[in-house]
């Protein structure tokens, strides 16, 4: 029985076809080492995967960064002390970053990326790094509140009129209708017994 030959890969397919970490592979299209998918979206083609060096795939990958350190370097390019009402940079945006297609996501989590560390330096050396963030980072009601000046009350207010309307929402965070009480017995005290008297 004759095998068949595969035409087109996904990124786990050109992985295991030139036995390279995932990281690796994503670098390597992100930075045009590798073309573009040219074969449908997230798809190449035989042709250009086997065209591809691994030695150089491997090389060209000089370690991933967690979006926490990304988030530290991003932060220390915006000064110290950072301008007024500027919040610090987080790991959640730095996948906002990614998700906007400035940074290549190398692997980890969708919200919290691992990214190349010299795509990080380049986009801290960018004069318009404050007009990317402000653009690609959605604000949470505390510092939206402060960087427009007025009261946390007040915006909730804003908000609540349906002047300004949410970018997204925080899912799975308890509210006073999902809060109930433990059954009983089924919480261990941590603190010493009460004593007997």
């Amino acid at each position: 029985m004759a095998r068949s030959v595969r035409e087109r890969y996904d990124e786990s397919q050109a992985v295991g076809r030139l036995r390279v970490p995932l990281a690796a592979w994503r670098w390597a299209t992100g930075s045009g080492l590798v073309p573009a998918a040219d074969a449908g979206p997230g798809l190449w083609s035989r042709a250009v995967v086997e065209a591809a060096d691994p030695e150089a795939v491997r090389a060209a990958l000089r370690g991933p960064i967690g979006a926490g350190a990304a988030a530290d370097r991003l932060t220390q390019a915006l000064g110290e002390p950072l301008p007024r009402c500027r919040p610090r940079v987080t790991a959640l945006a730095v996948g906002h970053l990614a998700r906007a297609g400035l940074l290549v996501r190398l692997g980890g989590d969708a919200e919290f990326p691992d990214v190349h560390p010299d795509q990080v330096a380049t986009l801290a050396r960018r004069r318009d790094l404050p007009a990317l963030l402000d653009r690609h980072v959605p604000l949470g009601p505390d510092q939206a509140a402060r960087r427009l000046g007025v009261r946390r009350t007040d915006w909730e207010q804003v908000v609540r009129l349906g002047l300004v309307s949410p970018a997204g929402a925080v899912s799975g965070a308890p509210t006073p209708r999902t809060l109930r009480p433990p059954a009983s017995g089924s919480c261990r005290s941590t603190g010493p017994s009460p004593r007997k008297s």
